[in-house]
């Protein structure tokens, strides 16, 4: 019909989920990394001490240059490994769990544990009716035994190395003419290792056992006080292990 305009229908095509997009799909991601935090979070309040030590070190010291802590390091999930920055926490955690042996009031004046050079030095020092050894034998007594079990039940969670070292005073020993302080320092020391290998402390974890007999005295100005008669462990700090120079390309020659 002439002066009759055209009408003309538009269809609009929709897609799958034309509606409401994929803004869902950013939200659902938002909700599982929420959960995701939140069951690492009561994961962590259930921890032990050690395991929320490392995991705090690993996100301040992701690539373990700074500090030796993370779960980059020898050992199981739990442990860390201890460097000159967190020994004494060790210390102090080790004097916690010692408390907890029995008679620990009669046997507090005859520990002690100091950070050195070389690691954290826990002394068990005799008195003069003996305190972990009975006088003149290599055996723990039942004090002895029960801090030697206590100590490698804690030791053994780490990943350091331990030495134990046994020493003498100078009175000389008289049991036998073919045995002296020589021996009885050395068969004390590994009188702790078998204890402490059969209670905790890994075959692999003990770096060296020593005997000094005098030759190291702790009170040089009295050779004969009962305090040089003592046990010695020291737990040797982790260092990172140097990496290896690049091997330089070898050339051949032509003739």
């Amino acid at each position: 019909m002439p002066g009759t305009r055209p009408i003309i229908i538009i269809k609009r095509k929709g897609g799958h989920g034309g509606h409401h997009g994929g803004a869902w799909k950013v939200a659902y991601a938002d909700f599982v990394t929420a959960m995701m935090a939140l069951f690492i979070v009561l994961w962590l309040l259930n921890s032990s001490k050690q395991v929320q030590v490392a995991v705090g070190g690993y996100f301040k010291d992701p690539t373990g240059n700074s500090k030796q802590v993370g779960t980059n390091l020898a050992g199981s999930g739990d442990n860390f490994a201890l460097s000159k920055d967190n020994m004494a926490q060790l210390k102090e955690q080790l004097q916690k769990a010692v408390q907890r042996v029995t008679d620990f009031d009669k046997l507090k004046d005859q520990i002690e544990m100091t950070v050195t050079a070389e690691g954290l030095r826990i002394e068990l020092m005799e008195s003069a009716t003996g305190t972990f050894f009975d006088i003149g034998r290599p055996e723990l007594n039942a004090d002895g035994k029960e801090m030697m079990v206590k100590l490698a039940q804690e030791l053994g969670k780490l990943p350091n190395k331990v030495s134990i070292e046994g020493h003498t005073d100078s009175e000389p020993y008289t049991g036998r003419k073919d045995y002296g302080n020589w021996e009885l320092s050395a068969d004390r020391a590994n009188a702790a290792r078998r204890l402490m290998q059969q209670n905790g402390l890994r075959e692999d974890q003990v770096a060296q056992v020593r005997g000094y007999a005098d030759q190291q005295l702790r009170k040089p100005e009295a050779p004969k006080d009962p305090g040089n008669r003592r046990i010695s462990l020291i737990v040797q700090y982790v260092t990172k292990p140097l990496e290896s120079p690049p091997t330089p390309a070898s050339s051949t020659a032509h003739e």
